[in-house]
């Protein structure tokens, strides 16, 4: 394969960030994030945003884009990276797309298409979820699209409500969108960073306890009166749900950082699975001293 772009990707602490600003040094690249949440203005300290020292340099995109009123799309993600990628091929850069959203980075990727969307058949069906609960939903996709079935788990009611809405808009079943994988587009090789289970555990409880000591709730508390708390995405996303239900009162801030930690463990296990399934991905071990030279010699 003539590489001409590289994806480093794999669970959240398992040290994508840091692998591909060297990797970007090395092939003379520049970081395209892949990450949904780092896509959100203010929200840096609990998504391990890197800061300008951290990035040694190297030019990064697709962060800072989005306010935290806005809902993450994962269309204009793919429309958006996709032109940015082109655009840095054309001119003899090597795109370094990093982060744990599978679908996002499946989407520049892999060929996926992204039906439109209907506000009235929206509205309709999330009074539905409300009524009746994601799981009865679900239900309803097995019986018209067994195989959107298995890939949505019963208590993501979002991701229900949308299989639905496209069936009911395109009358095709929604898995006729789900991602195609193949050849990678713009000769992409895919490296996979993971760790020893019980050690990713431990670096997740780590960085937890550091974003809390680091501010996160004075962060949550400067990003409110920008709205986050109406952001469908944002207020949803680890670390600001659990600190915005510590400043409503409704737990102590122990129980907010112990949630928190917890949430993001499982977290990882569910973006392991997703990458695992890829057989293009070539897996290292991030734990190992000698990382980056040995990504750079597949390279």
């Amino acid at each position: 394969m003539n590489m001409r772009a590289i994806a480093v990707v794999g669970p959240t602490a398992a040290g994508k960030s840091d692998l591909g600003v060297e990797l970007a040094r090395r092939f003379g690249g520049e970081v395209i994030n892949a990450d949904a949440l780092q896509l959100y203005r203010g929200m840096d300290i609990g998504t391990a945003k890197l800061s300008v020292a951290e990035r040694r340099g190297v030019p990064h995109h697709m962060l800072d884009v989005l306010d935290v009123t806005e809902t993450a799309s994962v269309a204009a993600y793919q429309r958006q990276t996709r032109e940015l990628m082109e655009r840095l091929i054309a001119s003899g850069v090597t795109p370094v797309l990093v982060g744990g959203s599978g679908l996002y980075v499946q989407a520049v990727l892999d060929e996926l298409e992204f039906p439109g969307t209907d506000a009235a058949t929206r509205a309709r069906l999330e009074v539905d979820l409300a009524a009746l609960g994601s799981e009865a939903l679900h239900a309803k996709l097995a019986t018209l699209d067994p195989l959107a079935a298995t890939a949505i788990l019963p208590s993501n009611g979002r991701r229900v409500v949308r299989a639905l809405e496209v069936i009911e808009l395109t009358g095709r079943p929604f898995s006729a969108t789900m991602p195609k994988r193949g050849e990678p587009r713009y000769g992409t090789v895919q490296i996979g960073i993971d760790r020893d289970v019980a050690e990713l555990d431990a670096r997740v409880d780590l960085r937890v306890e550091l974003m809390f000591s680091a501010g996160l709730v004075d962060e949550v508390r400067s990003l409110e009166p920008l709205g986050l708390r109406s952001g469908l995405t944002a207020s949803r996303a680890l670390g600001y749900q659990q600190v915005l239900a510590y400043l409503d009162g409704s737990c102590d801030l122990d129980t907010a950082r112990s949630d928190t930690a917890r949430a993001t463990r499982r977290f990882v296990r569910r973006q392991r699975s997703w990458f695992r399934r890829d057989q293009r991905i070539t897996w290292f071990d991030g734990a190992r001293p000698d990382l980056a030279d040995a990504v750079s010699a597949l390279l």
